[in-house]
């Protein structure tokens, strides 16, 4: 496995300066991001804002009992501004959209939402109150999750993200720059339940498992492997040192 003189431009639309009230001047129209000229499939004008204090989106997805996934949206530097869409862009506020196999597919304004069955990829993607994309170096701000194997019919049981084996479960990662295959999402796992991570990065670094103090150097293009038993209850991330990439979490029940 949660935001008016502002400078306010809808999409593809022309900026204004007015705001709503209650939002200051330096709000509307300071640190809003650079509109670029740039556009998503859907449209939307990209608004560049740095690297560093940007907002972030990681995404999960669940098989859900009765058919289809259930989406989990975990947000950093962000919140769902749902009573002011439509108003000035402004950092940190705004919403979610789904782009169900590259189409859009919807706003979200929380952490979950349920896809049909049949799909393949789902892409949550930040936008701002004005519709525009949050975006870093030109690329919007968003994260792709697989829908991976079929989704379970009504009263059937989800099937894990990890492989089961009758040693444990062993979940497989590849670390390639700032990309994480597969994207990170979380593992549910049985208190006393052993897990596996095997883990290849092509860069020398180290994972780490928070809670539990397990480390693990990695070397650039080898496979390297740790195995715990899961005798902690709650939720615990594993996470790189050097790079400071999330790979998957943890949640022992």
């Amino acid at each position: 496995m949660v935001l008016a003189v502002a400078l306010a431009v809808g999409c593809g639309g022309r900026a204004t300066t007015h705001h709503k009230p209650g939002t200051s001047h330096q709000e509307a129209t300071g640190g809003s991001g650079t509109l670029l000229p740039a556009k998503d499939e859907a449209g939307h004008r990209l608004r560049e804002v740095p690297a560093a204090g940007a907002p972030a989106v990681r995404a999960d997805a669940r098989p859900d009992t009765e058919g289809g996934w259930n989406v989990h949206l975990t947000v950093e530097r962000f919140r769902f501004t749902p009573e002011s869409v439509g108003g000035a862009a402004i950092p940190g506020r705004g919403h979610a959209r789904l782009l169900v196999d590259g189409k859009e597919a919807g706003r979200v304004y929380g952490p979950w939402h349920h896809i049909p069955p049949g799909a393949r990829t789902v892409t949550v993607r930040l936008h701002a109150d004005d519709h525009t994309v949050w975006a870093v170096a030109g690329r919007p701000i968003e994260a792709t999750v697989p829908l991976t194997g079929a989704a379970p019919t009504a009263g059937a049981t989800a099937t894990p993200t990890a492989t089961a084996t009758a040693a444990g479960r062993t979940v497989a990662i590849t670390v390639s720059g700032t990309s994480v295959q597969p994207p990170p999402s979380r593992v549910e796992l049985k208190q006393g339940e052993r897990i596996t991570l095997r883990v290849t990065s092509d860069r020398a670094d180290t994972l780490h498992v928070h809670g539990y103090d397990r480390e693990l150097p990695l070397a650039p293009g080898e496979p390297a492997s740790l195995t715990l038993t899961a005798d902690r209850t709650g939720l615990f991330e594993v996470e790189t040192h050097e790079s400071g990439l999330l790979l998957t979490q943890l949640v022992v029940r």
